[in-house]
């Protein structure tokens, strides 16, 4: 593991514990005064309102509770697209999809065969600014840890870290289900080095494959039904766990009055009852449950907790961070800085917000639109989602069904703040709201050759 080529003294002779741990909590100073370490949690195919704190009647998140009674809780929170790999290449560059390029998560394949090489995606990260290498000039040391698609950690700017270059994570993915020791190695090290430090804690969880301790397990299938429901609630309290596990040791290490955690997930989720598969109306579509995610940012004594309800995405995130590192934001981003309002306690000024969604399998990688499936907006209450045109060519069944249920209604106008599950769509009844929305996407990310779907009568 190229961790251990990094710093081979505290990953393979030496254990968090074993470091004069007193010590390094009374060491608070780095060498950048005023810089305070960052963290972020990452959750990977959670609903959004999976947690004790947003309501759930099963689930148990306890320590993503507590997390949330000390934070500034944004409960409307959106990801810019419904799939892991851009999702989090938005949370890396501070681009939508349609500007960094990754639009989906692999090559399309036809006759078994890529359109193009994976490699050629890999440029996106080298093109574009990423959060790690910004904050690397700002004397920051970063860690990567789970899921990270775009080549090794060294690759996306990180200093320090697990993936070394294949496909969505490879050694990374061990964080959670295996423990968190590299993580608390390396906190060690940036502070036996005075150095701040970014962590990027991207777990493998709750995501399939389900495969949780046996006491989770037996927990939730003596409250569900369906063991595949039971096995992803049991993920989810496992996640849970690992997220306590850490930030308890940010608190033991005397670290979290100078820590910013921020969290959210890659992209929704809904169990299938019947199997292991996701359900229709979340991942990789826009509806609440691909999309939705409570955004979170926690730094006690420095941001007063609250529940928010204006409207933030993952967009936001690069801009925010960055504000809160007092670092220079590279020209051009789309996202707004919230830093000075969430400090301030002042609210979130955004007229609308926007989003795309593409096909699984990028069709071609220098021409987005050539994957795209959805577009959509938020205004105030309002969403409007709008279809495009498109085949189903390479599709998997599972991912065929999902999409073939959501284009059955092509234009899909909804008030979420009254029908946050979207059981009735308003477009018919109101028709001038759906076309001043389109208006507006229309001016954001006009299609040049897609059009809107019809839906077949």
């Amino acid at each position: 593991m190229r961790l251990v080529i990094l710093f081979p003294l505290f990953c393979v002779f030496m254990s968090p514990i074993t470091i004069n741990a007193q010590k390094l909590m009374n060491k608070q100073e780095n060498d950048n005064p005023g810089k305070p370490n960052i963290v972020l949690i990452l959750s990977d195919d959670q609903a959004w309102d999976d947690y004790g704190f947003m309501g759930h009647a099963v689930i148990e998140t306890p320590n993503l509770d507590k997390l949330a009674s000390e934070s500034i809780v944004f409960t409307r929170g959106y990801v810019t697209t419904p799939i892991c790999r851009p999702s989090l290449m938005t949370i890396a560059t501070g681009l939508y999809p349609h500007q960094h390029k990754i639009t989906g998560n692999d090559p399309l394949k036809k006759n078994k065969k890529p359109v193009f090489p994976r490699e050629e995606l890999l440029e996106s990260i080298d093109q574009n600014p990423s959060l790690p290498r910004v904050l690397q000039k700002e004397g920051y040391l970063s860690f990567q840890s789970g899921k990270w698609w775009e080549g090794s950690f060294e690759r996306g700017g990180f200093t320090h870290g697990m993936t070394e270059g294949s496909r969505h994570g490879d050694k990374g993915l061990n964080i959670g289900r295996q423990g968190l020791d590299t993580i608390f190695s390396f906190v060690d090290f940036a502070m036996a080095e005075n150095k701040p430090f970014y962590l990027w804690y991207a777990p493998f969880m709750p995501h399939n494959p389900h495969t949780p301790p046996d006491s989770l397990y037996k927990k939730y299938a003596s409250r569900v039904k369906s063991p595949y429901i039971a096995k992803y609630y049991a993920m989810v309290e496992w996640f849970d766990i690992t997220c306590g596990q850490l930030i308890n040791f940010l608190d033991a290490r005397g670290l979290r009055e100078n820590t910013l955690v921020y969290y959210l997930c890659d992209n929704g989720w809904i169990q299938q009852a019947t199997s292991g598969k996701f359900a229709a109306r979340s991942k990789q579509t826009p509806m609440e449950g691909g999309i939705r995610t409570p955004i979170m940012f926690s730094w006690p004594g420095r941001l007063k907790p609250a529940l928010r309800n204006e409207l933030v995405s993952n967009i936001d995130l690069f801009p925010t961070i960055l504000g809160a590192a007092q670092a220079q934001l590279p020209p051009g981003l789309p996202g707004l800085d919230l830093w000075n309002k969430l400090v301030e306690e002042e609210p979130i000024e955004r007229d609308i917000l926007f989003g795309e969604a593409y096909r699984h399998d990028i069709v071609d990688k220098d021409d987005p639109e050539a994957s795209l499936r959805y577009l959509w907006c938020m205004e105030g209450p309002w969403k409007l989602v709008l279809s495009y045109e498109g085949t189903f060519e390479n599709e998997q069944a599972n991912n065929y069904l999902i999409h073939k249920e959501v284009r059955s209604e092509p234009v899909r106008l909804y008030n979420v703040i009254e029908d946050p599950y979207e059981n009735t769509n308003l477009a018919k009844r109101f028709p001038r709201k759906v076309e001043q929305l389109k208006q507006k996407i229309d001016a954001w990310y006009p299609p040049r050759y897609k059009k809107v779907l019809e839906k077949k009568q």
